[in-house]
């Protein structure tokens, strides 16, 4: 999250200027190098410098929901910013199943793998290969992909220049003296810093971010927590299958159920109801603790794919507000940005989210929300400021 942070604006620029596919080649290559690195660490240092790197060149993220506003038309534009939230959920839920799955193959699977062989030797490279070749296959298809910057009616005709940072509704040519350059340029790009309806959206996704990471967190160490801490005394495995059930369910939510429901109630409502449900769902997590067998299966599995799917929900209306808030030349550009402030806030998630998780578990006698129950009620705190910021007068819209 700090190398995205510290280079997310620069490719964001770079996607502006010469086109997007480019940008999302390198990017798709960078994960298939520097993840078999990282499964290839002989020490910590290693492990912090190839994931630094992979932040440093993955621009993906940015680049693709400015490519997905740009290649449907207008009345499809949400479910294809659906499909890139679809996707990057699905990614966050599937990638810790590979790793539950398939981590430490040597202990899980004697027979099909030696503890002398390079998988016993590095416990965690079979899933970062298995990863890095998906992610190659993807890299060779990318090579298909139509570029679309500047194909656009709404778009000027014209080679992207340094002025392509002018927002529509800020500078123009001929207007006010602004003849120069250098002039343009400075002018320009204060215009996108300026720009509120952008701004107060990326505000508001830093926000549903750092909670979203601390979930993801706390529902792995929760989950794997002995029973008399208040967890689910599950094993790896166990927490793979539950994340693999909720990747299913969520693709089949975004895609059958999400589109409509924001042509009914638009992305700005989405957001807010999301949110809204999330907090008495969050809430509930400690009691579920106090399931077992298969009961405690089923409506876990429930409880997962439904506050994943709220979750993605969320963050899909932000992708929307963000595209809608500037013009297609500086798409990149701001997405870039909220690649930047969204990978800060991120940033401080895991650490935060493990400290406020081992703390909790030292507090099992507490008499005020005792031991998990303080984990789930800081996590709807956040979430609760997150909606709190969606309503007026934080939240801007750009003007019709």
């Amino acid at each position: 999250m700090v190398g995205r942070a510290l280079t997310s604006v620069f490719w964001g620029v770079l996607a502006d200027r010469y086109g997007r596919k480019l940008i999302i080649l390198i990017g798709t290559f960078s994960v298939v190098i520097f993840n078999i690195l990282f499964g290839l660490s002989t020490s910590f240092w290693m492990a912090i410098v190839t994931r630094f790197l992979l932040g440093c060149f993955n621009s993906l993220l940015g680049t693709i929901r400015a490519y997905a506003a740009e290649i449907c038309k207008d009345e499809y534009r949400a479910l294809a910013l659906s499909v890139v939230s679809t996707s990057r959920g699905i990614g966050l839920i599937i990638g810790p199943a590979i790793g539950g799955f398939f981590a430490q193959p040597a202990e899980k699977y004697p027979t099909l793998f030696g503890k002398s062989s390079i998988f016993g030797r590095f416990p965690y490279f079979l899933p970062c290969l298995l990863i890095s070749l998906y992610a190659l296959g993807v890299f060779i298809c990318c090579w298909w992909l139509p570029e679309t910057l500047h194909t656009h009616g709404d778009m000027e005709e014209k080679k992207p220049d340094s002025s392509d940072m002018e927002v529509s509704s800020g500078v123009s040519d001929g207007i006010g003296g602004v003849t120069e350059d250098e002039e343009h340029r400075s002018s320009s790009k204060a215009s996108l810093w300026k720009n509120w309806p952008l701004m107060s959206t990326i505000i508001v996704y830093c926000v549903f971010s750092l909670q979203e990471i601390a979930y993801n967190e706390v529902f792995s160490l929760w989950a794997v927590s002995d029973k008399k801490y208040g967890g689910l005394s599950f094993s790896s495995q166990d927490v793979g299958e539950v994340l693999a059930i909720s990747g299913f369910g969520l693709l089949l939510f975004q895609l059958l159920l999400y589109t409509p429901m924001e042509k009914i109630l638009g992305p700005v409502t989405i957001t807010r109801l999301s949110s809204a449900i999330s907090i008495p769902l969050l809430a509930s997590y400690p009691y579920i603790a106090m399931l077992s067998g298969s009961i405690l299966h089923i409506v876990l599995n429930i409880a997962s794919v439904l506050r994943n799917a709220l979750s993605v929900s969320v963050v899909t209306g932000i992708f929307i507000l963000i595209n809608n808030a500037v013009p297609q030349h500086q798409r990149a550009a701001a997405n870039g940005i909220s690649m930047t402030a969204m990978s800060i806030s991120k940033a401080f998630g895991p650490a935060g989210a493990g400290a406020l998780f081992s703390w909790a578990q030292k507090r099992q006698a507490a008499s005020f929300l005792p031991g998990d129950q303080m984990v789930f009620f800081v996590l709807n705190l956040i979430q609760l400021l997150g909606l709190v910021l969606t309503f007026k007068p934080f939240l801007a819209q750009p003007c019709e």
